[in-house]
């Protein structure tokens, strides 16, 4: 079983759209998905309160027993895991980095999200595990995308070629307990997802 894990020490930046958008688009692509919920607020399985299908499977719980989750998971049949980790825990992050095989690291092109990436690296880099941006909710006009891959360059980490935008769509499908792919499947945010998934299972090998 590989596992995702989506970090961000700062909060706002889209951690669940995405962990929920790549656990079904996962589902998909013929995995079985575990998305496993280690932020407080629970918005992963809040979501999950609100949607029909059966999977992908949600589970919430706290970082101390990520380990026995991820192994009751593997147990059962999941092929593929995704951490949607809370911001400000820096332990907790840690331990998520650490039990996953790749880091993904939404970022909002924004002046705060830029100041405040460099510790959500520093988590990834002590944890040795292969971290990678991803630009989110980015504006549909202007060039701050842009100058927000070239202000990140002094990290030396490579952001994913395709961007996520600021899209309404996605608030809609949230609310219904759905994603993009399944409540819009021919918009430009469908669309987007589709990309970055395609991009994480050939970074992941999977």
């Amino acid at each position: 079983m590989k596992t995702l894990a989506i970090l961000s020490r700062k909060g706002g930046t889209g951690k669940t759209t995405l962990a929920t958008h790549l656990s079904v688009a996962a589902e998909r692509a013929g995995h079985t998905t575990a998305l496993i919920d280690l932020d407080p607020q629970s918005s992963a399985a809040k979501w999950r309160d609100n949607r029909e299908d059966d999977t992908p499977a949600v589970i919430s719980t706290h970082s101390e027993r990520l380990q026995h989750i991820l192994k009751l998971a593997e147990d059962n049949g999941a092929t593929f895991a995704i951490l949607d980790t809370a911001p400000h825990t820096e332990v907790a992050a840690l331990e998520a980095a650490r039990a996953s095989d790749m880091a993904l690291m939404p970022c909002r092109p924004s002046l705060l999200d830029l100041q405040a990436i460099g510790s959500t690296i520093d988590v990834a880099q002590l944890a040795r595990v292969p971290a990678h941006i991803v630009f989110n909710a980015v504006p549909p006009r202007g060039d701050l995308t842009e100058q927000a891959r070239q202000a990140v360059e002094i990290y030396d980490v490579p952001c994913a070629p395709c961007e996520i935008g600021n899209r309404i769509g996605f608030v809609h499908a949230y609310n219904a307990g759905l994603t993009v792919q399944e409540f819009e499947p021919k918009s430009k945010a469908s669309d987007e997802i589709s990309a970055l998934y395609t991009y994480i299972a050939k970074e992941m090998g999977v």
